[in-house]
């Protein structure tokens, strides 16, 4: 995609990757793919606004050739040091040797530790500003939003905030770079949900401070590192990132996030009786496979909903070791006070329901009496799964 104008003087300048399975390693992203979004700044004073990872270096200098010459480049703004957003430095800094690294304290040390960096690099204070021409930067601190070194930078005149990852989302842009052009918004926002618990999520908390500090600036266009340019409407996405970000202290929606797992058909056919029984309800219900769902898709359900049944069988005197992973996953992004309940089959000994009350014990999750059947189910423990599943659906409209 060639260059596009955000505002006089502010281009968007970034590249689309559709060939990475995995964002940072672990988070899949091979049908949806991600948009490293860098910006050019062209006043009396010429300025790069985050990078890209190294695998796109070359692309994005197209970008920038486009528009200027590197040997231009009079700054270069790091607002987050983390490599899919500084992996193309080493390449911009022999193409650009005149330009001088801004960030914030905390990232001067990262940048050596990162790229052995240390010359025409300046750490810019909290509330500092920079005169371009007619244009002036201010450099705001946003600590971990997501790391500590975060902050974010504003440009006064224009009123745009280039957040990097706060406000991001996963998602290739497809043609269009902005909210009030985008064709499939549930898509993309379903994608910046996705991008918040996967990565944001654990620290919310910071999150609602970011948001509380730049409320009081005036904001029409958010030009994020990841995802949609918001320049239509930016408080829908800031709307969405305090909804999200409150949801780590405040109760969720009421809905059901069924988990399941199953070795040989015997947990899935209680699943099936349970789920049957929870739409009974009309309760929203999201129902994911541990064994073949990664737990970037299920995250975001047990983020949004406010009840958690887990189904799956006992293995080896413990929890069907999916199920295990993926409720592990849950303790770590802090998942907080969600309402649980337990049903699964187990051979000759029981002890899945006790692991997965141990794992999730300093979430305080609250769990109801198990629903254990051995071996097969029969026709009476079908219809008491579907009853199981009613009467949990029912208890979150308490």
């Amino acid at each position: 995609m060639p260059a596009i104008s955000i505002r006089p003087g502010i281009y968007w300048i970034g590249v689309n990757d559709r060939t990475t399975d995995l964002f940072e390693g672990m988070w899949p992203i091979s049908q949806e793919g991600v948009s490293y979004n860098s910006y050019l700044i062209l006043d009396e004073k010429k300025v790069l606004i985050d990078l890209a990872h190294s695998g796109s270096g070359s692309a994005l200098l197209q970008q920038l050739y486009d528009l200027i010459d590197p040997t231009e480049l009079d700054y270069v703004v790091l607002n987050h040091l983390e490599p899919d957003h500084t992996g193309a430095i080493r390449l911009l800094r022999n193409l650009a040797p005149n330009a001088e690294f801004l960030m914030s304290a905390k990232a001067v040390p990262m940048l050596e530790a990162f790229y052995g960096i240390t010359e025409r690099v300046r750490a810019v204070a909290d509330g500092e500003e920079l005169r371009l021409g007619a244009k002036t930067l201010q450099f705001l601190a946003a600590p971990f939003v997501h790391w500590p070194e975060t902050m974010v930078t504003y440009e006064k005149e224009s009123k745009v905030l280039f957040s990097c990852d706060a406000f991001g989302g996963y998602g290739a842009l497809r043609g269009a770079v902005f909210d009030g052009d985008c064709a499939d918004m549930p898509f993309y926002e379903r994608e910046s949900l996705r991008y918040y618990v996967n990565i944001v999520a654990r620290f919310s908390g910071p999150v609602l401070k970011a948001i509380d500090k730049l409320s009081s600036i005036p904001i029409n266009t958010i030009a994020p590192s990841h995802g949609l340019i918001w320049r239509e409407d930016p408080d829908r996405i800031l709307s969405l990132y305090e909804q999200w970000a409150r949801l780590a202290t405040e109760p969720a929606p009421a809905g059901v996030t069924l988990l399941y797992g199953s070795m040989y058909g015997n947990t899935e056919a209680l699943m099936n009786a349970v789920a049957e029984g929870v739409s009974r309800t009309g309760m929203p219900l999201d129902i994911f496979d541990v064994a073949r769902t990664h737990s970037g898709y299920i995250l975001p359900s047990l983020w949004t909903k406010s009840g958690v049944l887990v189904g799956a069988p006992t293995y080896e005197v413990s929890l069907f070791p999916p199920m295990a992973q993926t409720l592990h996953m849950a303790e770590h992004k802090r998942i907080m006070r969600r309402k649980a309940g337990y049903f699964g089959s187990y051979g000759w000994s029981k002890g899945a329901f006790r692991e997965a009350q141990a794992i999730t014990a300093k979430l305080d999750w609250v769990w109801g009496d198990p629903l254990e059947v051995n071996g097969g189910p029969t026709r009476d423990a079908l219809r008491e799964a579907e009853r199981f599943g009613e009467a949990f659906a029912r208890s979150l409209m308490d």
